[in-house]
């Protein structure tokens, strides 16, 4: 029986190591990366971010331009009745003013108003919107029952709800982070390819150019490039300047580490067989280099999104990357010039949670991506 056994135990190792044998080197990355907790917690996170970016309007429990009450404080969600007793249904109790006076300024004191609750439920009726600019809807996937106006984040200084802001600033920050990345990722990796496999007089005035882009000052060029766009351009015009000009300082580093890279693969003996066979340079690039580059080139573009984000955050609070009526994280931040607004108005720093959740996300998914795919 033992020997059975142990027969029996010996095959499914052996049939394990056949099926992983057969993998594909995606299969395999992926069995690595659902190893890595950071890495997966950072894969939900991102795809949450970017279903929410998409559906902006259905997630967002209020209209985004609508405006009430400046600087109306967040409401919290309570499970207690009027009396103290619990509740199970959550709700949220508007706010108004009370009776007391402010012993200091004499003015009334605003409270929750325990006469007016407003019931929380999922897939609630609320503003109209239509869904890819096609379908009219007017289902939010949260808010209150009755369609009250509910600010789970308070409100900015025009009494627009923060929290819907936030949501759908989403999409600009995000949009812009993706459409650099992606401009970088090509120019990037075809100069960096080209370079490498090159070498010789090529590679040398490329990187001559290489380091005349990297050794500008960033910071001062963006200012200084995005200020040349008048202030009465149209959105779509000064937001265009952006992602270029962004993209334009933004290709160099990508292309120096696929040049290394290409340096190491140009040298291997499949690549010189392929030469010796005749094989033209363009088929060594696109077959033999370019598939073992993008490994790299794909967790690069994952860590590189988080200071894009960064970036266009901070250009936003400055001025020089969203201009109204869009909505951008950086854009929302510029209510927070002032310390006085900040310590009288502290939610209004809601958009920076949103960014460091977004920024860890990419990370957590970039590091588990880089020891899936090298985990040596």
């Amino acid at each position: 029986m033992v020997a059975v056994h142990s027969s029996t135990g010996q095959e499914q190792v052996v049939s394990i190591a056949e099926q992983r044998a057969n993998e594909s080197y995606m299969a395999l990355v992926w069995r690595r990366l659902r190893r890595s907790f950071t890495g997966m917690v950072g894969l939900v996170l991102v795809v949450l971010l970017i279903l929410i970016a998409v559906f902006a309007d259905f997630f967002a429990p209020m209209d985004p331009k609508e405006t009430g009450a400046s600087f109306t404080p967040p409401q919290g969600i309570s499970l207690t009745e009027k009396d103290g007793s619990l509740s199970i249904w959550p709700r949220v109790y508007a706010m108004a003013e009370t009776e007391e006076l402010d012993p200091v300024t004499f003015q009334p004191i605003v409270g929750p108003n325990y006469d007016n609750p407003h019931y929380l439920g999922f897939f609630v009726k609320g503003a109209p919107y239509d869904l890819f600019g096609l379908i009219p809807m007017q289902r939010h996937f949260f808010g209150a029952v009755d369609g009250e106006a509910v600010h789970f984040l308070g409100t900015d200084k025009f009494g627009r709800d923060v929290l819907s802001r936030a949501i759908h600033g989403s999409r600009i920050s995000l949009a812009i982070a993706l459409s650099v990345v992606f401009i970088v990722t090509v120019i990037g990796t075809s100069v960096g390819l080209i370079s490498g496999y090159f070498g010789g007089s090529v590679d040398a005035w490329v990187q001559r150019f290489v380091e005349i882009v990297l050794a500008f000052p960033q910071l001062p060029l963006y200012l200084a490039l995005t200020s040349l766009i008048p202030v009465t351009a149209p959105t779509n015009v000064f937001l265009t300047f952006v992602v270029v000009v962004m993209s334009a300082l933004g290709w160099a580093q990508m292309s120096r580490e696929v040049r290394g890279k290409t340096l190491a693969l140009a040298r291997i003996d499949y690549v010189r067989a392929a030469m010796a066979i005749g094989a033209t340079d363009r088929r060594i690039i696109f077959q033999h280099i370019l598939p073992n580059v993008m490994s790299h080139v794909i967790v690069a573009v994952t860590l590189h999104i988080p200071s894009v984000v960064l970036l266009e955050s901070f250009l936003g609070f400055l001025g020089f990357a969203v201009k109204p009526p869009l909505i951008s994280w950086g854009l929302m931040l510029q209510d927070t010039a002032t310390y006085s607004v900040i310590g009288s108005y502290p939610w209004i720093l809601a958009p920076v949670g949103f960014v460091l959740v977004t920024v860890f996300a990419f990370n957590a998914l970039g590091d588990g991506l880089r020891d899936a795919v090298d985990p040596y």
